[in-house]
């Protein structure tokens, strides 16, 4: 792994949220930046108009185009993740796709509540900054 994450001491533990404070990249490290996946298949199409479906295609193609770069969740240093009309149990289910990634902390993150997409049945995205050595 090319970064490291730190949870300081005085902070609330991010980590049931499935995100982390802060994350240090070392100079020299590649970045991968990754545009906002959603829940499409291979025809670009929403695959499902629920939101938990959504997010767990978001993230398998998140982690194909990482991929194609030689890397996985466990690569990725930042998350902005968008969400149309946010609340726990959203937010539950993106802590939830994070913590499959198999980091043994997640990723910096920020979850941005939005009124819509790019399509009306999007319902989420999400984009990254992965690192390596």
């Amino acid at each position: 792994m090319a970064h490291t994450i730190v949870n300081p001491d005085g902070l609330h533990d991010p980590g049931p949220f499935g995100y982390s404070h802060t994350a240090n990249v070392p100079a020299g490290t590649e970045l991968v930046f990754v545009s906002g996946q959603y829940g499409s298949g291979p025809d670009g199409m929403v695959v499902s108009k629920d939101f938990n479906e959504q997010v767990k295609q978001a993230f398998s193609n998140l982690a194909t185009a990482l991929a194609a770069h030689g890397l996985d969740l466990t690569d990725v240093v930042q998350l902005r993740t968008y969400v149309v009309e946010p609340d726990f149990d959203k937010l539950g289910a993106i802590g939830q796709a994070v913590a499959s990634g198999g980091a043994e902390k997640p990723p910096t993150q920020t979850v941005i509540g939005v009124a819509g997409l790019a399509m009306p049945d999007i319902l989420f995205e999400v984009e990254a900054v992965a690192t390596r050595s």
